[in-house]
């Protein structure tokens, strides 16, 4: 029986500092607030879950053990800034789009592969492995892929974050429920409904 609600994170551009095809621990860097908003959702009893793109490792940009440092050092970061901000579990999509002739906005909405956001695989994955109720969950991230990943997922609500390239993605706000200017003011509106 799936009775866990869940918040479903994209890292890049939302718990951490958008890095393009980020490989190395030492560029990690937490966006302020976000430590303590999984903090407070996981108290709240919401499971946290990353969703992330990683198509770096698809390109040959990075390999997986790189993605893993890098995640590691996100987890490590976030427990020493709140011991109460632990993950419940991060999935990646390493698979690469082909380089075509599309605009930005057409790759965002399109759907090459089951787990790239924006389709809803790597959320449904983690709903039924953890047994998390998609219809009571929230989806954060600053890019209109995340927020369609949501919707596609059948969760509750999604918010948009204007940290990373969110300020960049006017068709994000306008798909998502909220739009707010970071992850910490995300927890803020999700504790208050």
């Amino acid at each position: 029986m799936t009775t866990t609600p869940a918040i479903f994170l994209d890292r890049d551009g939302t718990i951490i500092r958008e890095v393009h095809y980020i490989s190395r621990p030492e560029q990690v860097e937490l966006i302020p607030g976000a430590a303590r908003a999984i903090a407070r959702l996981r108290a709240a009893g919401f499971a946290c879950v990353v969703v992330s793109n990683q198509s770096g490792v698809g390109r040959g940009m990075l390999t997986g053990s790189d993605m893993w440092s890098v995640q590691h050092e996100v987890e490590r970061q976030l427990a020493a800034a709140d011991p109460g901000a632990v993950l419940t579990a991060s999935y990646f999509c390493t698979f690469a789009p082909p380089k075509d002739s599309d605009t930005a906005a057409d790759r965002r909405s399109r759907i090459d592969h089951p787990d790239r956001k924006p389709a809803p695989g790597m959320l449904l994955r983690a709903a039924r492995k953890h047994g998390l109720d998609l219809a009571r969950s929230w989806m954060i991230g600053d890019m209109e892929s995340d927020i369609r990943a949501g919707q596609n997922a059948g969760v509750q609500a999604t918010v948009h974050v204007l940290t990373g390239h969110g300020g960049t993605q006017p068709s994000a706000s306008r798909l998502a429920t909220h739009t707010v200017p970071d992850l910490l003011h995300a927890a803020d509106l999700i504790l208050r409904q």
